[in-house]
């Protein structure tokens, strides 16, 4: 799926499970807008079950306050699409799983329920990597399957970025 390699014969996500192994870490996901596009992008790598714990498609603010304990004053205040909410997904993945790295995903992938604040498009990730997190916001264009996959490129980047 994310061929844009790091090097010519590596996608990002073998890579990813790469680093992850010589680190002797494990990953977990959480996903809303993404609906499992990252997890399963992941688990497409070899040797992805040596290093990936679970995965969380939190798609409901129910899901996200039970799963991977999202606060509902977060919810409430921030909304589902935030950089807040998109903290929690992550550190609280990170928690419940017991794994040493989690990415959430939280955003508007479209074409509709987007606003003039939160356009669709509209994408927060979150990287967690033991206990420090990182997050980003993204403005990105195209149809909803390219939001999700653009934002599944972008969730791999960053965990790389963190795990280095």
């Amino acid at each position: 799926m994310c061929k844009q390699s790091l090097n010519n014969t590596q996608s990002m996500e073998e890579r990813l499970v790469e680093q992850l192994k010589e680190k002797r870490f494990t990953i977990t996901t959480v996903e809303s807008c993404t609906g499992g596009l990252l997890a399963g992008t992941i688990v497409n790598a070899k040797g992805a079950s040596d290093v990936f714990k679970e995965g969380y498609i939190t798609y409901s603010n129910e899901a996200k306050e039970r799963l991977v304990h999202v606060s509902f004053d977060t919810l409430e205040k921030y909304g589902a699409v935030s950089e807040d909410t998109a903290k929690e997904m992550a550190e609280g993945a990170a928690k419940v799983a017991k794994a040493e790295v989690a990415v959430s995903t939280t955003g508007i992938a479209g074409p509709d329920g987007g606003t003039e604040e939160k356009p669709v498009g509209l994408v927060y990730i979150a990287c967690s990597v033991l206990g420090k997190t990182e997050i980003i916001r993204n403005q990105f264009t195209g149809s909803r399957q390219e939001v999700r996959e653009k934002s599944v490129a972008k969730a791999l980047e960053l965990a790389l970025k963190m795990i280095r």
